[in-house]
């Protein structure tokens, strides 16, 4: 860790010339681990876009230590945090009011300061929808199936549900999760199964398979086979923007949409919400394409090295 700060909120990779004196940390995000997190990317991108002159810090804070993160906040008088795991239940419990969204997921990613009340609200799932009817989607009206009943999946299943889409089915390896999930989605919520999801017309991936770095970085959620021209995929998976879901997605023609744009339109969700301004999705979106861009280059650099290694020692 470097930086000034008190308490647990002490920012973390912030450039070297810039110190905390020279301008207001005005907000940021508490995670752990939380180096990997775009949030301080596209928010600065945000701030700076509108002239605000606030800064946007990470902050690594450890498990159990959520409470004192807020006091902090509080006694900064920082306009907000976002939070992520695994945060995101504890601060359930810390903050003075929840929004509909963060009551109904049991689930906080944004927490606002309203003059000596903090306010938990939960924006993935509207920054999901949002993402995806600015592509051009209607939803009304579609049968959706989601993999994955974790966080992510289940604030994709209550917005899908609030957004009058027709059915929502929850494909989950444990079937308590998938009828709690479905659940969020009252009555066009069902329990579906993989070998249905021909049927749908919207298939969200909110699973981690896929995602780099991970022992399913080269595997499926699904069956390609299932996979048509009449549906839209969407990999809320960001790293690497490509995953393979989509790469099968171009491969059959199928229409397809990069988790890249749900992890912006949240993030400007709590832009709004803190500063009370319409965020610049535009510059949102290329800073945080910029830097997963940088990164994928690095882990390619990297991977090349170990392969050059390799060959080495052969």
């Amino acid at each position: 860790m470097s930086g000034e700060g008190f308490g647990v909120l002490v920012p973390i990779g912030m450039a070297g010339d810039v110190r905390l004196s020279d301008a207001r940390v005005a907000a940021g995000v508490i995670g752990f681990p939380i180096a990997h997190s775009l949030s301080p990317i596209t928010c600065q991108a945000a701030f700076d876009k509108l002239g605000l002159g606030y800064r946007y810090a990470a902050f690594e804070v450890p498990l159990g230590k959520a409470a004192e993160a807020l006091a902090d906040m509080r006694a900064r008088q920082m306009l907000g945090l976002s939070v992520t795991m695994p945060h995101k239940a504890a601060v359930v419990e810390l903050v003075d009011e929840l929004s509909d969204a963060a009551q109904a997921l049991g689930a906080v990613n944004c927490v606002a300061r309203r003059g000596d009340r903090l306010v938990g609200h939960n924006t993935d799932g509207a920054g999901f929808c949002d993402a995806l009817e600015a592509e051009g989607v209607d939803l009304a009206g579609l049968r959706c199936a989601v993999l994955g009943a974790g966080g992510a999946g289940r604030a994709v299943i209550a917005e899908l549900a609030r957004r009058e889409v027709a059915e929502v089915a929850v494909i989950a390896r444990s079937i308590a999760k998938a009828e709690s999930g479905a659940a969020l989605a009252g009555k066009l919520g069902v329990v579906g199964s993989g070998d249905g999801l021909a049927q749908y017309d919207l298939i969200v991936n909110a699973t981690p398979v896929g995602m780099a770095g991970t022992p399913d970085a080269h595997s499926l959620p699904l069956n390609p086979e299932l996979l048509h021209s009449k549906q839209r995929v969407v990999d809320l998976v960001y790293n690497p923007v490509m995953t393979p879901l989509l790469a099968e997605c171009v491969c059959r023609k199928v229409s397809y949409s990069v988790g890249v744009g749900m992890l912006v339109y949240q993030a400007a969700h709590a832009v709004r919400i803190w500063t009370a301004q319409e965020p610049p999705i535009g510059a949102m979106a290329e800073a945080a394409r910029a830097e997963l861009s940088r990164r994928e280059g690095l882990q390619q650099a990297v991977q090349l090295d170990a392969q050059t290694e390799q060959s080495d020692i052969l």
